[in-house]
């Protein structure tokens, strides 16, 4: 069977289950604890991976792209969520902030430099830190592409893909007042950050399903519920960076930006019909950066557990171990 085919259930194409060889919480110095973890080879190639949201925090599968021969897989819970403490706190949290993250995190694990690995929010997030530190990045594998760009969160909060599922856009904007709903971030912000806990936890709830409902090509748009602290963490999170224009200093700031990383490789892996962040993005990141390497993926939306996006990206990072031992 060909491994991109997207026959078989996405599991099947990582590598088995590992646990880490070294776990911590880093005091940040600023009220911010962060829980780092280390899987594979301790002198392998380093990989930093990068998770969605902004909130999504990482989970045991994501240690299972890469070869634990070749690769030192470096993860980290950021500001706010998963293990990382306090929980869903907003307060120093901003794209630069965990920028300045993951320089302190390379200086105290003692890596030059790491090949990029991040998907959605991931995505972002590493191009924003390659962008500020080029000499730091060997090399970028990047999943479902987010730019950070007002048309994006348009397309997504503002009507586009509800065209696509008018249920359950409808069940998204129903208990906001229609004079409201000209911006639903905006919208969501205020009861995300309301005070009331009750409210919080409603909208946030409402805020992941929306997300949740949209991510894979195979959803048939059922009611998916997220643990009660896993969505206020990860709506209150991602509803923060959007209701701030992701805190770059200019809408489309990556691709103005692009100039910085041209010299470095990347690999972008594509799912055709992502509904969350649209192939546009993708093709328009790529387009010109001739070291960039965009490959679609047929039947394939959003998530990173799509059968065929895992395949790809364990196809990919396998191609890298030859290369990546060189530097």
């Amino acid at each position: 069977m060909d491994h991109r085919s997207g026959q078989k259930r996405a599991v099947e194409y990582l590598y088995p289950p590992i646990e880490p060889f070294d776990q911590r919480q880093i005091d940040m110095g600023d009220g911010h604890r962060i829980y780092v973890e280390q899987v594979g080879n301790p002198r392998g190639v380093p990989v930093l991976v990068l998770h969605g949201g902004p909130g999504g925090g990482c989970s045991p599968a994501m240690r299972r792209y890469f070869d634990p021969e070749v690769y030192r897989v470096v993860l980290f819970d950021q500001r706010g969520c998963g293990r990382s403490r306090p929980t869903a706190s907003v307060l120093s949290n901003t794209t630069w902030d965990l920028i300045a993250d993951i320089e302190a995190l390379r200086g105290l694990l003692g890596i030059d430099r790491f090949i990029l690995f991040g998907g959605s929010w991931g995505a972002t997030l590493a191009l924003a830190y390659a962008i500020t530190h080029p000499g730091r990045v060997r090399h970028m594998v990047l999943r479902g592409v987010f730019l950070g760009t007002q048309a994006e969160l348009d397309w997504f909060y503002g009507g586009g893909a509800g065209a696509f599922f008018p249920e359950l856009w409808a069940r998204f904007c129903d208990p906001i007042p229609e004079e409201e709903r000209g911006n639903m971030v905006a919208a969501y912000h205020r009861r995300l950050f309301s005070g009331n806990m009750v409210e919080e936890m409603r909208f946030a709830r409402l805020w992941a399903q929306w997300e949740n409902a949209l991510a894979s090509v195979h959803s048939d748009g059922a009611h998916i519920e997220s643990p009660s602290e896993y969505a206020r963490a990860f709506s209150r999170l991602e509803n923060h960076y959007f209701q701030h224009g992701c805190f770059f200093e200019t809408d489309g700031w990556i691709l103005q930006q692009r100039h910085r990383i041209e010299h470095i490789g990347a690999v972008v892996v594509q799912g055709r019909f992502d509904m969350i962040c649209p192939p546009v993005s993708a093709h328009r990141l790529a387009k010109g950066w001739r070291a960039c390497d965009l490959r679609m993926v047929g039947l394939a939306g959003h998530a990173l557990s799509e059968p065929g996006i895992s395949a790809e990206l364990v196809h990919v990072m396998d191609g890298l171990r030859s290369s990546a031992i060189r530097g």
